[in-house]
């Protein structure tokens, strides 16, 4: 009987096998590669960054390259315009990006400040929405820019929606490292931020990810009650202190967060 049940389990494990493409697998490592590369790469450095050997890797660019989404000059391959087409196409397919998009521009016209919508992948937090108007600080962020979360008011949020015991595990696993002098990097400084992110609902970052720059994020939960993505808002220093960006950016978040969750 033990036997029998061992062969089942054995073959359910050969049908997931048999749906798992690996080839996809690796060329969407290779695609990610270039993401964290910031810059053209040679076959051997994106086998080094991937793992993979590089005749496979050679396979994958090269599939890559005759469907468009890759580049090569000489021994340098990169992404081509085209491979905008996959962050794009979800963007324009999730329900709560589309939805936050009109609400970020309203936010961001009222407090005349930078609005952004992220969700956590891992250890990072990923931007998927957002609006700015002309005054707002501009740092460099569009959708697609990822930060990291330890370190942002969005991703203290984030966390502090999950297990503690997977936020510990993802803190563990993760590089920490000294973004600007006020950044906090030790572990026990971090989950106090989240806690403190879980009882006010809402944390702020001063100047942890860059110098001259706030962020203050709340949380967005969906009916089921599940953090499911973080709303920000980022000011210049010169332009508020905290207590000025809880009694006027706050407000207006709430606001926002109330119009999104209706629709959600």
């Amino acid at each position: 009987m033990k036997h029998g049940r061992d062969q089942n389990e054995t073959d359910s494990a050969a049908v997931v096998d048999r749906d798992y493409v690996i080839a996809l697998e690796k060329g969407l490592a290779i695609i990610e590669a270039f993401g964290r590369l910031r810059a053209s790469a040679t076959l051997t450095e994106i086998s080094e960054m991937t793992g993979n050997t590089k005749a496979s890797v050679r396979r994958s660019l090269h599939t890559l390259c005759r469907l468009g989404y890759a580049l090569q000059t000489g021994r340098q391959f990169q992404l081509a315009p085209r491979a905008l087409r996959l962050g794009s196409a979800f963007v324009l397919s999730d329900d709560l990006t589309r939805l936050a998009q009109p609400i970020l521009e309203m936010a961001a016209e009222t407090t005349r400040e930078s609005a952004s919508m992220a969700v956590l992948d891992m250890q990072d937090v990923v931007f998927v929405a957002r609006a700015t108007h002309r005054r707002s600080l501009s740092v460099g962020l569009s959708a697609g820019a990822r930060l990291p979360a330890y370190a942002s008011a969005t991703g203290r949020v984030l966390l502090a929606g999950q297990p503690k015991d997977w936020t510990l595990f993802i803190l563990n696993r993760m590089n920490r490292p000294m973004l600007t002098a006020k950044t906090k990097t030790q572990i026990a400084d971090v989950l106090g931020q989240i806690e403190l992110a879980k009882q006010q609902g809402y944390a702020i970052c001063d100047q942890e990810l860059e110098l001259g720059l706030r962020s203050i994020a709340v949380p967005i939960s969906d009916r089921q009650g599940r953090v499911v993505a973080a709303m920000s808002l980022s000011v210049a220093t010169s332009r508020m202190d905290i207590a000025k960006i809880i009694e006027k950016l706050l407000p207006e978040l709430e606001r926002a967060k109330q119009k999104l969750t209706v629709l959600i």
